[in-house]
């Protein structure tokens, strides 16, 4: 897992190509004013996935990983806590779906907040629990690249 500051994004450039790619298209898009929805930046190796949704409570968020693409989440406005914990310490909670590229796990996770300007990075063997308020429900536009390493 990384967590940085999008004008920092450069120093992680040599992990992989399409990484770098990801990258880019944060750096280099009006994400002010993007619209939601899904953009392809390399096919289906690389796209992003802009959405505006309210954070959650934490019960109500599960924990998550894929095995196929990482994740790179920036974002854009409003503020949301992301849990974290390394694969081997959960409880699978649902078998992976590889049509959706998600498996879902039981138990607790550690917290980082991601603010605007701010992005973390899940690779496979990180678990990850998206959408989660930290003061109350929070509305926030958020970006996930999703990048096939």
């Amino acid at each position: 897992m990384i967590l940085d500051e999008l004008n920092h994004s450069n120093w992680y450039s040599g992990i992989s190509e399409n990484l770098n790619k990801g990258f880019e298209f944060l750096r280099n898009t009006d994400l002010e004013s993007i619209e939601t929805g899904k953009f392809k930046i390399v096919g289906d190796d690389v796209y992003a996935l802009v959405s505006e949704y309210t954070t959650k409570d934490h019960q109500d968020c599960l924990p998550e990983t894929h095995r196929i693409y990482t994740d790179i989440q920036y974002l854009v406005s409003g503020r949301e806590a992301i849990g974290f914990e390394t694969l081997d310490k959960q409880q699978i909670l649902s078998e992976y779906n590889p049509e959706k590229d998600i498996a879902f796990y039981s138990g607790e996770t550690s917290t980082i907040v991601l603010e605007s300007g701010k992005f973390a990075v899940f690779f496979p063997q990180d678990i990850h629990r998206p959408c989660m308020q930290i003061d109350g429900p929070e509305k926030v536009k958020k970006v996930v690249v999703k990048v096939k390493i």
